[in-house]
């Protein structure tokens, strides 16, 4: 029997965070994503192609597996997380097939951002 066409694809990725309207606004301003709020401690988000969810039903955990952004222009990505109180803990380098940067976000999870420059 084979595996359903989404078994063993990631499927959610949830954070734990401290305010859901600030990773709302965060988040929103940053990248574009969307959400459907689902009562007062969870909110889903949406990139476009992907689903997540911000709660505040457990304590914040920073760390985990690094979640890894796409952007087309990695300085003006800086700049708006810049401009929404992220801090940048890994500058720009290179590695083979393009280019990213780490950052902070307000809870204190670190994510990247890459180009295929």
């Amino acid at each position: 029997m084979s595996p359903a066409p989404a078994a063993l694809r990631i499927d959610n990725i949830e954070f734990n965070v401290t305010d859901i309207a600030r990773s709302k606004t965060f988040y929103g301003s940053v990248f574009g994503w969307t959400f459907t709020d689902y009562g007062p401690t969870y909110t889903e988000f949406s990139d476009g192609r992907l689903k997540g969810g911000f709660t505040t039903g457990e304590a914040v955990r920073p760390g985990g597996p690094l979640v890894i952004l796409y952007g087309d222009d990695l300085d003006a990505i800086q700049g708006r997380l810049l401009a929404a109180g992220a801090a940048i803990t890994r500058p720009t380098f290179s590695f083979p097939g393009g280019r990213r940067f780490h950052f902070s976000d307000l809870d204190g999870y670190e994510l990247a951002v890459w180009c295929a420059e």
